[in-house]
């Protein structure tokens, strides 16, 4: 056999880089897979990626074993079948490069050693982490010295990079239902707790939700402009960190840092929030009163607040791993959807579909509630019954097929100043994935900045 056979250079590098890769460990692991086909399969859950494959004639002949093993279903796969795989997707089109030859096959087919095939796919996988290290590491110097660097985009951007350097192990996530049954008996007979709920702030949201919010959702809150969605979201917060003292983060790309603050202090001291903007609170000895009470509970609160104006999804997922890990961060609410930074793509409505589909994956990634609102197009405005369905939420319809609860939120009077239900708002609960839906009618009171239960107003 000829020793340049081996020795080929790799086209896959990336320019003036120099990455590891185990030649040895690959050729004997294909010709493993081609004496044991089951390999395949066997290796794929627990992880391993043939992409890790430097070279590509060897990722190819692995292909074609996966591709044959299905017509092959017990023994092995000799180099004559696996050559004419080759050589038809060649004819195709399908492999730009040239394939290993009938002989270099059966000199392959030789390596083969069955029973080891787990040792040399960590070699593998080993030496692909080490190249997307460096790999990593050269992207990042060359947005370091990019004159366009970011710290808030590049560092984001190169911590989800970092992220993907190990990949995660596949594996067999099946249970049998006598397995399950004993939890799901418990939770039938055990009311949820703060522990595995968060609360709402509102009783009968509260109850429809079976106790709040659960970790792993997203909801999406819908409004119209004005109709108060910035308040409810501080309310939903407010609920959770000051309340019931749960890790919340409030990311704002509309409101301001000082504003939220008087809105937040203005709904739990009740002092009229136009007060506190005139700076004429002093005046009413009362209202400091229940500003200095309301200020020690609100000074124990785990409630963070950002209110960067051009959030993108990189740059919060790399907040809210840093919370989770160091603060526990349980409660994302972001407001709102439409005016994060999306990504590049053909259209706005793929834009927005992409960012709706991040922050569900990141929901579920750290086991975390995330609320954000989102602007519903004029529908509502166009019809005579002017109360909102969940089909006007403005852009995607993937908002809503992502989401695992829609509310919208529904004010009479905000059309009809006169209308006998001034004062109160609805909470349209249009989708609750695994429950009921319903209208929750609660009391806005817009001079706190709040929205509540019916039974306080």
């Amino acid at each position: 056999m000829s020793a340049d056979l081996w020795d080929v250079p790799l086209d896959d590098q990336p320019a003036n880089l120099s990455l590891p890769g185990d030649p040895e460990a690959e050729r004997i692991l294909v010709a493993t897979a081609m004496a044991r086909p089951v390999i395949v399969d066997e290796l794929a859950m627990t992880g391993f990626d043939p992409a890790d494959i430097t070279d590509d004639r060897y990722r190819w002949v692995w292909f074609a074993v996966e591709h044959l093993a299905a017509s092959f279903r017990d023994g092995e796969i000799r180099y004559l079948a696996v050559d004419r795989q080759l050589q038809a997707w060649r004819a195709d089109g399908r492999i730009a490069s040239v394939p290993l030859t009938e002989q270099q096959l059966s000199e392959l087919y030789n390596y083969a050693q069955p029973g080891s095939e787990g040792w040399y796919a960590e070699r593998i996988a080993t030496k692909a982490a080490a190249a997307r290290t460096i790999t990593h590491g050269h992207n990042a110097i060359l947005r370091g010295k990019s004159a366009a660097f970011d710290p808030d985009e590049d560092v984001a951007a190169l911590q989800t990079e970092l992220d993907g350097v190990i990949r995660a192990a596949v594996t067999d996530e099946t249970s049998l239902l006598a397995d399950l049954l004993p939890d799901v008996l418990e939770r039938a007979i055990t009311p949820p707790t703060n522990e595995d709920r968060i609360p709402t702030g509102f009783i009968d949201l509260d109850h429809l939700l079976c106790g709040g919010w659960a970790p792993g959702q997203l909801v999406v809150v819908g409004a119209r402009p004005a109709m108060g969605k910035s308040t409810i979201g501080v309310g939903f917060a407010r609920a959770a960190a000051i309340a019931n003292g749960i890790p919340t983060l409030f990311e704002s790309l509309e409101m301001s840092k000082a504003e939220l603050g008087n809105g937040i202090v203005s709904a739990e001291a009740q002092v009229a929030l136009h007060h506190i903007k005139q700076g004429i609170v002093g005046e009413d000895a009362p209202a400091t009163q229940r500003m200095a009470r309301a200020a020690q509970k609100m000074n124990a609160a785990p409630l963070r607040i950002s209110d960067c104006a051009n959030l993108s999804m990189p740059a919060l997922r790399a907040r809210v791993r840093n919370l989770v890990r160091t603060a526990g961060l349980r409660l994302v609410v972001v407001d709102y959807l439409q005016l994060m930074q999306a990504p590049a793509a053909e259209s706005r409505q793929v834009a927005v579909s992409a960012l709706s589909r991040g922050l569900k994956l990141l929901a579920k990634e750290f086991g975390i509630t995330v609320i954000v609102l989102a602007q519903l197009n004029r529908g509502p405005e166009q019809r005579t019954e002017k109360k909102p369905m969940v089909s006007d939420l403005r852009e995607s319809g993937a908002i809503e097929q992502d989401a695992d609860i829609v509310i919208l939120l529904h004010r009479e009077d905000a059309y009809e100043k006169e209308s006998p239900r001034a004062g109160e708002a609805d909470l349209i609960v249009g989708k609750h994935r695994g429950g009921p839906t319903s209208t929750i009618t609660t009391a806005f009171q817009g001079h706190y900045a709040r929205f509540v239960d019916m039974a306080q107003t």
